[in-house]
């Protein structure tokens, strides 16, 4: 393999304008958990961003939190106003794998990987974020839950690398994440959802239940103004107009669907 590894950003920018192929590696914890089987992952070219220091930590901002392109769920961890005014942030970070994962994963790696179990993904879009994708020919910024075009793949043009992720700073009377695995630590959700109520409206974010994490628009609306549920079962043809879960590896569509119900029921009983 070849790697290219830039000390500034505009490096790294005008690296990835030059070869659109190039693949940016920041934590690099998705791609090296498969390297082994991955042969045709060898032939590639990377662009390592871990020496860009413009990319690391995160700073509250203007009304929002600012997280590098380079910061890991440790940094959050390890911040307290952080782990404060984001709770489902720090609850995210600390179901992402062991320790050795959290140190080194980056919370834009996991939004450019695309999986639709991410742990990250979903509170990010829970807490109203928006990306800001940067190229040698400008930037903007794309909010997260429109970022998605399909499984693992984003509105972002070959030429854009995230630059940092920007979260505003709200109030919030109700802030939940629920992930189900196979156990409570180290694993992959067979079905999770991330939940946040701002003056009676509410943003729901089912994960594994479809091709991307996805915002629920139907659920939402119910939640927000519709008829309190008396049951899961009252969620149930929300939850099939927003998503289609799949049967896998690691759960039914059966089960994710009743099981997403039931999460979602608890948290607007509780």
């Amino acid at each position: 393999m070849k790697v290219i590894r830039p000390w500034t950003f505009a490096e790294a920018l005008a690296a990835k304008a030059a070869d659109t192929e190039v693949v940016p590696v920041a934590g690099g914890t998705d791609l090296w958990v498969h390297w082994p089987q991955n042969l045709a992952a060898r032939a590639r070219t990377y662009l390592d961003l871990t020496a860009v220091g413009e990319l690391r930590g995160l700073r509250f901002d203007e009304g929002e939190l600012v997280i590098g392109a380079g910061a890991t769920y440790w940094d959050v961890l390890r911040d307290p106003a952080c782990v404060e005014r984001f709770p489902l942030l720090a609850a995210a970070a600390r179901q992402v794998g062991a320790v050795q994962i959290q140190t080194r994963g980056t919370w834009a790696g996991n939004i450019a990987n695309g999986s639709p179990a991410a742990d990250g993904v979903p509170v990010l879009m829970a807490y109203g974020a928006e990306v800001l994708l940067v190229s040698t020919r400008g930037e903007r910024r794309v909010p997260l839950d429109e970022l998605y075009t399909g499984y693992r793949e984003m509105a972002a043009a070959p030429d854009e690398l995230i630059r940092s992720i920007h979260v505003p700073l709200r109030s919030y009377d109700l802030e939940r994440f629920e992930k189900v695995g196979a156990r409570r630590a180290q694993t992959i959700a067979k079905v999770g959802a991330a939940v946040t109520v701002a003056g009676g409206t509410w943003c729901v974010v089912a994960v594994s239940m479809a091709p991307t994490v996805r915002r629920c628009p139907t659920l939402e609306e119910l939640l927000s103004s519709g008829p309190a549920p008396v049951g899961p079962d009252d969620l149930l043809p929300a939850v099939d107009a927003d998503v289609s879960p799949i049967d896998d590896i690691r759960s039914t569509a059966a089960y994710r669907r009743n099981v997403f119900a039931r999460i979602v029921y608890a948290i607007a009983d509780s």
